[in-house]
């Protein structure tokens, strides 16, 4: 089983990328995650350069779509939804067909009153146009501060590694 770990920020030492990092060391025997680097350096979605040849980065973001068995989103809100190259990696998801029918879910780590709602309903609207499975089960909120983020880049909390673990789960039963 592989999942394909998606982080929706660039800043350096992110909360998001914190819990799927942590994902990587909680994940089950025989369940391989890899965190996809390449979220800075795809360029801007033109519906023009979607078609043969693409851009290199482009399809290496598509390749590791399609190798997965399972994606898992981890994603900030920015000014009321998407930060801008998160929703540019799923804008080129949508023209090809690798997350058709793909179980995806998403984590929530937003400690914020509203919990970076807005954030994950464009990205359910997004997944749905690109016909991923969204796996219910294996989606919801983790709220993570800061604070809780190791000088190793993980989260070393039991409860929270507890919830992740949980989800983390869901989503391996449905893939």
């Amino acid at each position: 089983m592989r999942i394909l770990l998606i982080c929706g920020s660039v800043r350096g030492g992110s909360v998001n990328e914190a819990m799927l990092r942590t994902t990587t060391v909680i994940a089950p025997k025989g369940v391989t995650t890899s965190l996809f680097q390449g979220l800075a350096t795809l360029p801007h979605f033109n519906p023009d350069d979607d078609h043969h040849p693409l851009p290199p980065t482009v399809i290496d973001l598509r390749l590791h779509i399609e190798q997965a068995d399972a994606l898992l989103f981890c994603t900030p809100e920015y000014a009321g939804g998407l930060p801008g190259p998160f929703k540019n990696l799923l804008d080129w998801t949508v023209g090809g067909v690798e997350i058709s029918d793909k179980p995806c879910a998403w984590i929530n780590v937003s400690i914020a009153s509203t919990g970076a709602l807005p954030a994950h309903d464009s990205l359910r609207r997004v997944l749905g146009y690109a016909g991923a499975r969204i796996v219910e089960e294996a989606c919801g909120r983790i709220p993570l501060p800061r604070h809780l983020v190791g000088p190793d880049g993980l989260v070393h909390d039991a409860a929270i590694r507890g919830e992740l673990l949980t989800k983390l789960t869901a989503l391996i039963e449905i893939a």
